[in-house]
């Protein structure tokens, strides 16, 4: 994929790709010709038809590559492949000699400037021309050359939009990608909301049964004893025992919905998230508005899953989450300074992942061994 540069720096690119695209057209004329010869000339034996059609098509396709080689690396334009090539492809550089030719047009037209030019300055520097003269010829010869490049730029522009509208994924081909995506993402959110279910089940069965199993002994103890001391101690150590699984229930609750939600914004509730931690936690929050609810949901799950690992298996001293929107999308980033090493296809991760992928946004996780580890979230909140 072709990175994103600048304007400038596309700018600067545009003549060499047009430049290119001028000898490319060249070659594809010259393939386009000697096709419709073969073509021709396999009319009389068709026993032969099929395998100069293959051949023509396998051609078109190495030069089809080298157009998007050439789209992308001095046009920044990344072209999209189609489900299908092969006819399409040659198409495509049939109609590839319009802009070939304009740029070729535009280039002429430049040397020409060129050579005018050299005859003024030569004229100068002989003495044949005044300088008013010469002043005249240098303000008509700049505002030309400003209408050349623009047209230089103009035909890569249009040579991108042809080589998209051809080269690229019909609507019906995108149409059929997004419903993949969608069955993908919803096998993915029903896999994801299972996991959920597994873990809140294990944290209920491993942490608070046993807790409350525990203080159903406590308290039989206490009601058997018949030292009024001991049986005061018993009902102390059960009164912290119930307080500490109304904890742990909170813990489970807040797993499977984050009320806190309904009364703060996300910041704030990462803030008490941050309070909780082993591990020092610093939030910076700055959205313009609050994002919808399950956008806000999905972040928080995240940052909590993030804060949970790095707590654990990072052995991190600080944490950091910062949130932010620009874009129409609602950017998150935790980043802690740990050993690193997460993997993102592990449960909580992939589970995590699955559920951003359901609202369209797309998860990062980049943790080298060593560290440090940054969790990238991004959500779409048009």
């Amino acid at each position: 994929m072709a990175e994103n540069r600048s304007g400038a720096s596309r700018l600067a690119g545009a003549p060499v790709g047009v430049a290119l695209g001028i000898l490319t057209a060249g070659v594809g004329v010259l393939l386009l010709a000697v096709a419709a010869v073969a073509l021709a000339a396999a009319g009389a034996v068709p026993p032969a038809r099929g395998r100069v059609r293959g051949t023509i098509r396998r051609y078109a396709s190495a030069l089809v590559r080298c157009e998007r080689w050439r789209l992308a690396r001095f046009h920044d334009a990344d072209v999209p492949p189609a489900t299908s090539g092969g006819w399409r492809e040659v198409g495509y550089l049939a109609v590839r000699l319009v802009p070939g030719a304009l740029g070729l047009l535009a280039y002429g037209v430049l040397a020409v400037g060129v050579v005018l030019a050299s005859i003024v300055l030569l004229a100068v520097f002989r003495g044949g021309l005044g300088a008013g003269d010469a002043l005249v010829q240098v303000v008509v010869g700049a505002a030309l050359l400003l209408v050349n490049v623009q047209a230089v730029v103009s035909v890569g522009a249009l040579d991108v939009r042809l080589a998209r509208r051809l080269l690229g994924p019909s609507r019906r081909d995108l149409l059929e990608n997004r419903v993949r995506e969608l069955l993908v993402s919803r096998a993915g959110v029903i896999a994801a909301v299972d996991a959920e279910r597994q873990r809140i089940e294990r944290d209920l069965h491993d942490g608070l049964q046993q807790r409350l199993v525990a203080l159903g002994m406590l308290l039989g103890r206490a009601r058997r004893s018949r030292d009024a001391a001991r049986t005061a101690d018993l009902l102390a150590q059960a009164h912290a025992d119930v307080q500490q699984a109304v904890v742990e229930l909170r813990e489970v609750a807040w797993r499977v919905y984050p009320s806190a939600l309904d009364d703060a914004d996300l910041g704030q509730v990462l803030e008490l998230v941050a309070q909780r931690s082993d591990v020092p936690v610093r939030v910076r929050c700055d959205l313009p508005a609050r994002p919808a609810r399950q956008v806000e949901t999905v972040l928080y799950f995240v940052a909590c899953e993030a804060l949970t690992n790095a707590a654990k298996h990072a052995a991190a001293t600080l944490i950091t989450v910062d949130i932010g929107a620009g874009e129409g999308v609602v950017r998150m980033t935790v980043h802690d300074d740990g050993v690193g090493g997460a993997d993102p296809a592990g449960r909580g991760l992939s589970g995590l992942a699955r559920r951003v992928w359901a609202f369209d946004g797309r998860l990062r996780v980049d943790s080298p061994t060593g560290g440090p580890t940054t969790v990238s979230v991004e959500l779409p909140c048009g």
